[in-house]
């Protein structure tokens, strides 16, 4: 056999394991898959221009992730238990910065979820929210008046998210926007799928001030998609130091760090 013919044979073997890694991890870079699989960087672009084709992948900048609605990585239930007392120890960090009677925007995604658990039972203010979770819990605390936005539901994430976020906030205002995250480093602030922005853009687009919630799992992940520089947080809640790199651009941009 050939070796151009056991490329091509093996090329089916790939795309397998490919996915099967893209699923663990919700995106990949082509230098990580060329490392994982063996196989020169030009051969794994090969093969995820065929899973694009396929629309089994989506392909951004330097890599790869799954398409919007695709199951990548565990559920919002998986990472639930994960990290689970460092978040509710942020979101009571978080929770304390909420004034009587405040308007806030809280995120989707399990960390932000947790603000809206360390809310007070009588916090009579005003929440604004597309995550499906706070939404529900928010069913626990009658006094607060609650504003829904979004659109499609996205269940890994559950959330509303779709352009009529940003009709739908048009007319209002919070005080404070506590932003969830896949990733953060010192270029900013990262998610694992673009079609979150249009809801998390629509809140900071109406926030008074953004706290960022990272705990310390953050610091080390990859996610693709950039929400924002972090020229646009003002506060930062985080359960671990913050490495050298990201600790000199949070003093840089004059980013209050609220440690847990």
């Amino acid at each position: 056999m050939s070796v151009e013919t056991a490329r091509y044979e093996g090329a089916p073997r790939r795309r397998t394991q490919i996915m099967a890694a893209l699923r663990r991890a919700g995106f990949l870079s082509v230098a990580e898959l060329s490392a994982q699989l063996g196989v020169s960087q030009m051969t794994v672009r090969r093969d995820l221009r065929q899973l694009a084709e396929a629309n089994e992948v989506t392909l951004v900048h330097g890599g790869v992730s799954l398409p919007p609605g695709g199951a990548a990585g565990p559920g919002f239930a998986s990472r639930a238990q994960t990290h689970t007392r460092a978040k509710q120890a942020i979101g009571a960090a978080a929770a304390r910065l909420v004034r009587p009677g405040d308007t806030i925007g809280i995120d989707s995604g399990t960390t932000a979820a947790e603000v809206a658990h360390a809310l007070p039972a009588e916090f009579d203010g005003c929440v604004v929210t597309h995550s499906v979770p706070v939404l529900g819990h928010m069913l626990s605390r009658p006094r607060a008046r609650v504003i829904g936005i979004g659109g499609e539901l996205l269940h890994d994430n559950q959330a509303l998210v779709g352009f009529a976020a940003r009709d739908l906030t048009r007319r209002l205002r919070i005080r404070t926007l506590f932003l969830g995250a896949g990733a953060l480093d010192e270029r900013g602030v990262y998610v694992r799928s673009e079609i979150e922005l249009s809801a998390k853009h629509a809140l900071m687009e109406i926030a008074d001030e953004i706290v960022l919630l990272v705990d310390a799992s953050k610091l080390t992940a990859t996610a693709p998609v950039q929400v924002c520089g972090l020229d646009r947080i003002d506060t930062l809640v985080v359960d671990a130091p913050l490495p050298e790199p990201v600790a000199a651009a949070v003093r840089r941009n004059g980013i209050r760090v609220v440690p847990v």
